[in-house]
C-alpha cells in the first residue's frame, strides 16, 4: 500500500510527519499523522495510538496537545489517524450534525446501509492502519498502547478492552464512558449498528470492563468543568463498572477543567509517562 508524504516538520529532535493513503477498509483516501522521536532513526521504538474526538481530524492533536516534547523524552512514536472516512461518495449526516457522519466515525464497524460501505473505523484502527505503520516505520509492533479524547476516549477504551493482549496500556481524556446511555452514542450506534441495543454492547466500555479477562493498566482523566459531563460522558458509570468488576482503573476527576485541549495539554505529560512506563517495562 503506497503512502504519500503530505508534510514533515522537525520537533523536539524528532520528526512530525503527515501522510495520505488509499484505505481498502474504509473505501476512501485517508490521512494520518505520526511523530517519530530521534531514536527511531537508529532502532524500533514503542508506538502509541491517539484517537481524537468529534469534529476533529488527525491534525488537531498534532498542533494543540503538546505531546511531541513528552514523546521525545520517552522515545515513543505517536500515530494520530483521522476520525472518520472522508471524500466524495462518503455519506454524512442528512441534517449536517457535528455528532454523526463525517468527523464522527465512533471507532465502530457499521453494519447498516449506507454507512456500512465506508464506516469501518474499528477495523481500520485495529488492523489496516497498524499493518501500514508497522511495515513503513521504525516502530515495535510488540510494544503498543492507545489513548484518546471524548469519542476517541470511548474508542481507545473499547478497542483496548476488546484486544487486551495487543495493548500494554490504555488511557482517556473525558471519554464517552457508556455510549449506550447517552445521546451521542444512541444516535451513532443506532445508525451505524442498528436498533437492536444488544448489538451496541460490544462498543460500550462499561459493558466490556465487566467481561475483561485481561486487565491492562487504565488511566482516565475527566474535568469537573466539562459542559458535556452530565449528559454525555457519565464517568460515574465507568467508575461503577470498574468497581463491580474489580478492574484497577485509575479514574481522576480534575477540578474545574473543561472539554478542550487546554485540559488535555495540562495532563498530557502524565499520560505519556503512564504509557511509557508500561511500553518500556
Amino acid at each position: 500500500m503506497s503512502l504519500e508524504k503530505v508534510s514533515e516538520n522537525k520537533s523536539f529532535g524528532g520528526r512530525q510527519l503527515r501522510y495520505s493513503h488509499q484505505s481498502a477498509v474504509l473505501n476512501c483516501a485517508m490521512h494520518f499523522s505520526i511523530y517519530l522521536p530521534a531514536e527511531a532513526a537508529k532502532h524500533k521504538v514503542p508506538v502509541l495510538y491517539w484517537l481524537s474526538g468529534l469534529t476533529c481530524t488527525d491534525e488537531n492533536f498534532v498542533t494543540k496537545a503538546g505531546a511531541q516534547q513528552f514523546a521525545a523524552q520517552h522515545g515513543v512514536a505517536i500515530v494520530a489517524p483521522d476520525t472518520s472516512p472522508r471524500g466524495e461518495g462518503v455519506p454524512d449526516d442528512d441534517n449536517a450534525g457535528y455528532d454523526f457522519g463525517l468527523g464522527a466515525g465512533f471507532y465502530v464497524d457499521a453494519t447498516q446501509a449506507p454507512w456500512s460501505q465506508h464506516y469501518h473505523m474499528y477495523s481500520y484502527i485495529t488492523q489496516e492502519l497498524p499493518a501500514l505503520i508497522n511495515s513503513n516505520f521504525a516502530v515495535d509492533a510488540e510494544r503498543v498502547s492507545i489513548f484518546g479524547h471524548s469519542m476517541g476516549g470511548h474508542g481507545a477504551l473499547t478497542i483496548a478492552l476488546k484486544n487486551a493482549s495487543h495493548y500494554k496500556s490504555v488511557s482517556a481524556f473525558a471519554p464517552i464512558s457508556s455510549p449506550m446511555r447517552c445521546p451521542w452514542g444512541e444516535k451513532a450506534l443506532g445508525n451505524y449498528i442498528g436498533t437492536n441495543k444488544e448489538d451496541w454492547r460490544q462498543y460500550d466500555a462499561t459493558e466490556l470492563v465487566a467481561k475483561a479477562a485481561i486487565q491492562i493498566p487504565m488511566l482516565v482523566d475527566q474535568g469537573t468543568g466539562d459542559n458535556f459531563l452530565t449528559e454525555q460522558l457519565k464517568p460515574e458509570l465507568l467508575q461503577e463498572a470498574c468497581a463491580a468488576a474489580g478492574y484497577p482503573a485509575q479514574i481522576r476527576l480534575q477540578e474545574g477543567y473543561d472539554h478542550s485541549y487546554f485540559f488535555m495539554s495540562s495532563f498530557m505529560a502524565d499520560h505519556l509517562s503512564f504509557h511509557a512506563k508500561h511500553l518500556n517495562a
